[in-house]
């Protein structure tokens, strides 16, 4: 004897809604989410002021980068390249540097078009810091 439960189209949609908000992993409605990025170290970390070179590349390494996801230099979003899903590096102009001090560098993943369906998307890590002595 087998068993089945029938859920009419509105039912299941509210079961969906009201149960499982925000669950990505079991909300079939959230299949364009993306997950927040976490970053765990930026290399270089620290840099002397004298010794800058017009440019050089910052390395991000973390989880959860995807193809949208930018590095954010001082607040500034970077054109940024996606080497993984664990790393992204961007090229940092030594102008974006006036002086010492320590700047703030962060990975942005911007939402995806998963509208206001419970489901949360994208999202800023954590702040790591390059200290310019």
């Amino acid at each position: 004897m087998s068993h089945s439960c029938r859920f009419g189209n509105l039912s299941l949609l509210v079961f969906v809604l009201l149960i499982l908000p925000g669950c990505n992993a079991l909300n079939p409605l959230c299949g364009s989410s993306r997950p927040a990025p976490f970053l765990n170290s930026i290399s270089p970390a620290s840099m002397v002021f004298s010794q800058l070179p017009p440019s050089f590349v910052l390395t991000a390494t973390g989880t959860h980068f995807v193809a949208s996801s930018l590095v954010v230099f001082n607040g500034a979003p970077l054109a940024t390249s996606v080497d993984s899903s664990s790393q992204t590096s961007v090229t940092i102009n030594s102008s974006m540097i006036p002086a010492p001090g320590s700047f703030n560098v962060a990975v942005q993943t911007p939402a995806g078009n998963t509208g206001n369906l419970g489901c949360s998307s994208g999202g800023t890590s954590s702040v790591r810091i390059l200290t310019v002595n």
